[in-house]
C-alpha cells in the first residue's frame, strides 16, 4: 500500500492510501492513518495543473463533496463502513 507524508498546520502527517477515483477530472484519494483495522479516514484531492511534477493534496473539507465522495469511496470499498 502506498504512504504518503503530508504537512499539517500541526505538522506532517503518514496516511497510507486505500483508494482513489476519478470525478469530474480531478484525482480523489481515500487514506487512513493506519493501514488495517479501525482508524481515521480522510478524503484528499489532487489539486495540482497538470504539469505539475509534484501532486497538490488537500484535504476535503466541503460538506457536500465530502458526502458525494464518500458515497463513491464507500461503493468502491463494499466491505468498509465510510462514516
Amino acid at each position: 500500500m502506498e504512504k504518503i507524508k503530508i504537512d499539517t498546520e500541526d505538522g506532517a502527517i503518514e496516511l497510507f492510501i486505500l483508494e482513489q477515483t476519478v470525478v469530474g477530472g480531478k484525482n480523489y484519494y481515500l487514506a487512513a492513518d493506519d493501514e488495517e483495522g479501525d482508524s481515521d479516514a480522510y478524503i484528499l484531492r489532487d489539486d495540482s495543473a497538470k504539469e505539475d511534477e509534484d501532486a497538490e493534496l488537500v484535504f476535503v473539507e466541503d460538506e457536500s463533496e465530502l458526502k458525494a465522495i464518500g458515497d463513491i469511496f464507500a461503493s468502491l470499498l463494499d466491505d468498509t463502513d465510510i462514516v
